[in-house]
């Protein structure tokens, strides 16, 4: 089976291109450019395509030739929130692979999209793939895009016969997270920047997890079905006592009302649009941490037999991996 990743360098991507890879199927990366380091990828059996994916052309020249293509590329940026290169990436890259894969009759398209373009529950009562798209509240064009880019798959599920199914992972955490991305609220936990709780909750996955369900899909689930890939859902105060314990800090103990939160992240937003600054919390950020995005994965596990890992030892992985690579600095 020959498979081709975008987004490999990222902390799903890379775990992806190892499961993939650990069964025996040959794996083909398309990176944005040589001049950027994938630390996570080096001395893997891979081939290295390179370019953007935004330029048609070298698109449809990565998906020639091989039998599955798994589109995690995108933009995660959240600052600004309105930006309309997050747009380009997200919807405008997603049209280039979806083309190139109509094109060169590809047998499955896995997009990876984001839990947000469903409606959140919460603990006690978390949302599935029923829920309409809410996420346009929060003001966030990443949200946004996401979900367009979502809706153009289906759309050419529907009315072109493209063979692709979708899968929206939650918050990931893991190994490999060479920006970091979801792996910096660890880092800022245990630098003793997060000073505090809000109310609000989400969910969580082992980004292991998530690599594993994935790979699965290859051969599992339905075409034009969306799978959220979640498997633990915790009030945000339970979550950080949690990561802190495992790595070694206390967690915060303050609480903070939704006002004050809400309150921070305008005036930090303020500041960096007068700075040029990125704030640590934006607007829309703290709008999210008040609020409750909780996710069943329970379509995923009963469909793309996604396992269900320990979420104490993905935390261990990637600080272990933050500090084997010098990203911990006391």
């Amino acid at each position: 089976m020959k498979v081709l990743i975008t987004g490999a360098d990222g902390v799903l991507g890379n775990n992806l291109v190892r499961e993939v890879l650990k069964r025996n199927h040959s794996v083909t990366v398309l990176l944005f450019s040589k001049d950027l380091p994938a630390l996570g990828l080096d001395g893997l059996p891979i081939n290295r395509l390179y370019g953007n994916i935004l330029d048609h052309s070298i698109v449809d020249a990565a998906v020639s030739g091989h039998d599955y293509v798994i589109h995690a590329a995108a933009s995660t940026q959240v600052y600004p929130a309105r930006s309309a290169a997050i747009r380009n990436v997200n919807v405008g890259g997603t049209l280039n692979v979806i083309e190139a894969c109509l094109r060169h009759q590809v047998k499955r398209l896995i997009h990876v999209g984001t839990a947000n373009s469903f409606a959140p529950g919460t603990v006690q009562k978390p949302g599935n793939e029923e829920g309409s798209f809410t996420g346009y509240k929060i003001g966030l064009d990443y949200i946004d895009s996401k979900y367009e880019a979502q809706q153009r798959v289906l759309d050419a599920v529907h009315r072109r016969n493209l063979k692709a199914l979708i899968v929206n992972p939650a918050f990931m955490i893991g190994p490999y997270d060479t920006k970091p991305s979801s792996g910096a609220l660890l880092l800022a936990l245990f630098h003793g920047r997060i000073l505090g709780y809000s109310a609000g909750s989400k969910s969580y996955i082992p980004v292991k997890d998530a690599a594993v369900a994935i790979a699965n899909a290859l051969t599992l689930g339905e075409i034009g079905q969306c799978y959220i890939l979640s498997n633990f859902s915790m009030k945000h105060k339970e979550a950080l006592k949690m990561m802190a314990k495992t790595i070694g800090v206390k967690p915060p103990s303050l609480y903070l009302p939704a006002w004050i939160v809400k309150l921070s992240g305008i005036l930090a937003s303020w500041k960096g649009r007068r700075s040029g600054n990125i704030p640590a919390l934006s607007k829309e950020m703290a709008i999210i941490c008040c609020g409750h995005h909780c996710y069943s994965g329970e379509k995923a596990r009963r469909e793309l037999l996604m396992p269900c890992s320990s979420f104490h030892s993905a935390v261990a992985e990637c600080f272990e991996w933050f500090r084997q690579h010098y990203y911990i600095q006391k």
